[in-house]
């Protein structure tokens, strides 16, 4: 009947089973929640940190330009800790160069060092040549432990490294990594404020099949344990040795690759992990559980799982000691022992009493005297039952309903937790217990949508000043197009003077051919003066085409800061749905978080439609644009062709000068020229007013990317002024 506990260890365990059996479906949902939330919050967490490496990456490139490094050590160095800002897992990031040496780190010292054959990126950096990126570990690196910690409070050698190769042409030329030190996932997955079992519970990974790892056998440790942490007092820990009846089981450095999950009494893997590996989930929550490597009956919901970019198949055991799911003694049990108790001892007083008085005193009397005593003792019973009973069950309930008052508002202190052990081990412990488990996940939420919200607020700044600068670009080309604008209408005015000019000394050489060379010379003068205004205009248009080159390029940077606060819009809707997800746990009272959710959430759907009209508006902008760099390169191509023209008349002329027995063909040809040059006018007239009209368009765009910049900001704001709203760990990252 009690299996392997034997009757003395497993008689209190099967009678707590049998009183709280009705919970058995509740215990599996829990711990089916529990395990499904966890790999949720790893998946999220590793998809974030290649997402923060990708723009890092993109990021490197465009500075690189042409080449495969920034030039400038100052420019990737800058990069890499703004990187490290928004990853603030990583504890370094760094960049390998094709020798695989470190050419750019945030830790100063580790640049120049050569990762060769052996080294303990080997088996990563590998995977990362075939083109593929690798989240490789957990591996022993001292350089994490010199490095110190990033967000985790417990710190030692163990890496886990985010590697993603530099391909150029299919060929790999380096690679972008990204070090966490490995206790950040027992942070990620223990979440201790909110534990669920705080006694026992224990969320741990092992390796279940190694794709990469091949050295690290099934079942081996892979984070950290709660029985490894010396702040864990309910019961032994690991770094001191756990004691069983079967030996000490221990570890000396870290719980990760030291310790295998077996049973000491068998020496095999325990049936959870044994059995999770071999059906890929795991669910065992019935008396009488199963024994763990301290040889104690657990019980609990073991899965397999691949992360994104790992080539292992890691496993995950969500556990608790069966006497603590099932220590519950309910209310109900509680006040049904209580009054069965004073049913009996009244009985007894009434036998007593009766046996006492009869034969001594008269009917009357005696029945007098018990029903006074029977008074007396419905009185005593009464308050014993209120105050045994009743009285701490509502005590509990005003401090639990306190509680979630002070925080159902929306302005509550996130930081706060019920004191679970001031509760009785009934249902308003398990009540304060879940409320403590919601409070918890709804701080991590809210600290990382203001984290969200804060990278937003920087990606808006960027874009700002972005868009100041592009707007100052186009201010300036709009000044440099009104100048040639107005050069080219004086040169065009010009033209005219010297197409009536030469139109009437045609007419009058022939009457008065010997005033040909006084009206040749003037024209001659007028050509001169033309092809220097030429020569001028042509020097705007360059310098016009160059100013809007500058401005096309300004505004080639604006979508890739879009591109990061769509990322971060995303991110922050799906942490106000998890949001949304945990307020409902609670029902009536988390009805003031739901709202908050919904109100970050429009936000962040306010943010994403602000982006998408940004990224209208650049679009319309980059047409405009190139609209006008093609309107300047036909104006140049106008322009030249009015030079060449212009100085084949001052050509001919001067020729004419020297032959004066062909200036009457030659006026004749001038006046032809002129024409040509009058068509040519009239065409740069077209061109630039369409130049101008385009420029118009882009400062009223330019003025619109701002207005939507400004709705943004204003957007983040309100997010970080809603989400202040609550006092939180500001230590928590998660």
């Amino acid at each position: 009947m009690f299996d392997w506990l034997g009757f003395r260890k497993g008689l209190p365990l099967w009678w707590s089973y049998r009183l709280n059996r009705h919970l058995k479906e509740d215990v599996e949902h829990i711990f089916e929640g529990i395990a499904s939330t966890r790999i949720d919050i790893l998946r999220t967490w590793v998809e974030t940190y290649w997402s923060h490496l990708d723009r890092l990456q993109r990021q490197l490139a465009d500075a690189a330009g042409a080449a495969v490094w920034p030039q400038d050590a100052s420019v990737a160095a800058r990069l890499l800790t703004a990187s490290m800002k928004s990853g603030v897992d990583f504890s370094e990031v760094f960049v390998l160069n094709e020798r695989s040496a470190v050419i750019f780190s945030t830790y100063a010292s580790h640049v120049g060092k050569v990762y060769e054959y052996g080294s303990v990126l080997e088996k990563g950096l590998e995977a990362s040549k075939k083109g593929s990126k690798c989240l490789f570990g957990p591996f022993s690196d001292p350089l994490t432990l010199t490095i110190g910690p990033s967000t985790s409070p417990f710190h030692d050698a163990m890496t886990l490294a985010f590697i993603s190769p530099i391909m150029v042409a299919g060929e790999w030329k380096g690679a972008v990594i990204g070090r966490v030190p490995n206790d950040v996932l027992g942070d990620l997955i223990q979440r201790e404020s909110g534990h669920v079992y705080p006694d026992s519970g224990d969320n741990y990974l092992f390796m279940a099949k190694p794709g990469l790892n091949k050295q690290i056998v099934p079942g081996t440790a892979l984070s950290r344990s709660r029985f490894e942490d010396l702040t864990f007092t309910h019961g032994d820990n690991l770094k001191d040795g756990v004691r069983t009846d079967y030996g000490i089981v221990g570890v000396k450095a870290h719980t990760e690759l030291e310790l295998i999950f077996t049973d000491p009494a068998t020496g095999q893997l325990h049936p959870g992990v044994a059995g999770t590996i071999a059906k890929g989930s795991n669910l065992f929550v019935e008396f009488p559980g199963y024994s763990d490597y301290r040889h104690i009956s657990v019980i609990g919901k073991g899965v397999t799982f691949q992360l994104p970019h790992c080539p292992d198949v890691w496993g995950m055991m969500c556990e608790g000691d069966l006497e603590e799911v099932y220590r519950i003694r309910s209310i109900d049990w509680k006040l049904f022992r209580l009054h069965l108790s004073l049913v009996f001892f009244h009985a007894v007083l009434c036998v007593c009493g009766f046996w006492l008085l009869s034969g001594a005193v008269s009917t009357l009397v005696g029945a007098g005297i018990l029903g006074a005593a029977s008074l007396v003792f419905g009185f005593v019973g009464a308050s014993l039952m209120r105050r045994k009973g009743s009285k701490p069950v509502a005590r509990h309930l005003a401090k639990i309903n306190q509680f979630i008052r002070i925080n159902a508002e929306g302005k509550g202190d996130l930081t706060q937790r019920l004191k679970v052990d001031e509760f009785a081990g009934d249902e308003t412990r398990d009540l304060a217990k879940w409320i403590n488990n919601m409070i918890d996940s709804l701080e991590g939420i809210m600290l990382q949508v203001k984290q969200a919200a804060a990278e937003v607020q920087l990606s808006q700044g960027h874009m700002t000043e972005s868009a100041d600068n592009t707007e100052q670009s186009t201010g300036r080309m709009s000044v440099k197009i009104h100048d040639m604008i107005r050069s080219l209408r004086g040169q065009l005015k010009d033209i005219d003077v010297a197409k009536d000019v030469t139109q009437n000394m045609s007419g009058t050489l022939r009457e008065l051919e010997e005033k040909a060379s006084a009206q040749i010379a003037v024209a001659q003068d007028e050509v001169e003066r033309i092809g220097e205004k030429m020569t001028d205009i042509s020097a705007k248009v360059a310098e016009t085409n160059q100013t809007i080159q500058t401005f096309l390029q300004t505004t080639q940077e604006i979508p890739k800061l879009l591109k990061v606060i769509e990322e971060i819009s995303a991110q922050t809707n799906l942490l106000s749905l998890n949001a949304s997800i945990e307020a409902a746990r609670v029902g009536e009272h988390g009805k003031g978080f739901a709202v908050v959710a919904g109100e970050i959430r429009k936000l962040a759907d306010l943010t994403k439609k602000s982006t998408e009209e940004i990224n209208e508006t650049i679009e319309h902008i980059e047409r405009h644009a190139k609209e006008a760099f093609l309107s300047m390169e036909e104006g140049t191509r106008v322009v030249t062709e009015g030079t060449q023209i212009v100085a084949a008349a001052s050509e001919i002329l001067s020729a004419a000068n020297a032959h004066d027995t062909m200036k009457t063909q030659v006026v004749e040809e001038v006046v032809a020229l002129m024409e040509k040059v009058a068509a040519v006018s009239k065409e740069n007239r077209q061109i630039s007013a369409e130049v101008e009209r385009t420029v118009q368009e882009l400062v009223q765009d330019m003025s619109h990317v701002r207005q939507t910049t400004s709705d943004v900001g204003a957007i983040t704001e309100s997010l970080l002024l809603l989400v202040n709203q609550f006092h939180l760990t500001e230590s928590r990252i998660r």
